[in-house]
Parts: C-alpha cells; structure tokens; sequence
C-alpha cells in the first residue's frame, strides 16, 4: 500500500466531501415550489450523509500519519433554483466522489481492513445516491 498515494487520494475525497456539504445544504435551502416538499428534505440529508463520510476520511488520513485538507474541492458550487439543474449537480458530485472511492479501495487492496470497510461502506452510499438522482431525474 503506498501510503503517500492514499493520503493524497483520500484528501481528495475529503474535498470533494466537504464540498457536497455547502453544496447540498445550498440547494436544500434555495429548493422552491412543490419540489421544496422532497429535494429540501433529501438535500439535507445528504449534507448530513457527507459530513459524517468527511469525518470517517479525515480520521483516516490522521490514522495514516496526514494531514486532513480543510478546504473543500474548488470545483465550483453552482447556485441555481432550477430542481433539474440542482440534480444534474448532485448527479456529478456523487459520480465523482464515487469514482474517488473507488480508487481509495484499490490503493487499500488487502491492508488496513477496517479503513478498506468503512470506505466501501462510503463507496456503497454514493453508488445508492447516484441511483436514487438518476431515478429523481428519469
């Protein structure tokens, strides 16, 4: 397992999870008209589903003798009020994070099994959030 490789990739998804915090809380308050009823709710708890993933990386990246990234993914936020426009977005962030952790899952091959868990456990979230967008947007 090269360590320096995981660092960096887990920081990566760090970022990236920080990011669909602001993100997902954004939409979850600026969501209007009858799609307030589901995406609000939806929305926030996505945020609240990322902040305990950034949590989970940022133990591990500390577990690893790193240091965790305090800022989110620089790919920018895009505000919008359109709920299409809002999903296609999330659609993205899940696509992204997930194809993160599936990185951060081969470069842990067979060492640390308890990290290898917890983020298959976080790979398996976002693959059920990018299923339930796709459905939301069918």
């Amino acid at each position: 397992m090269d360590v320096k490789q995981l660092l960096d990739r887990l920081n990566v998804a760090l970022g990236w999870e920080l990011r669909a915090v602001n993100m997902y809380a954004h939409y979850a308050a600026n969501i209007r008209g009858i799609n307030r009823l589901q995406l609000s709710p939806l929305f926030t708890t996505e945020s609240n589903e990322s902040l305990t993933h950034a949590d989970i990386i940022r133990r591990a990246i500390v577990k690893l003798g790193g240091i965790p990234v305090t800022e989110r993914n620089t790919h920018e936020i895009v505000h919008s009020v359109d709920f299409n426009e809002m999903l296609q977005f999330s659609l993205e962030t899940e696509t992204k994070a997930a194809e993160v952790y599936g990185e951060i899952m081969k470069l842990i091959g067979g060492g640390d099994q308890e990290m290898y868990d917890a983020v298959e456990q976080i790979y398996l979230a976002e693959l059920r959030s990018i299923e339930s967008l796709r459905l939301l947007m069918s």
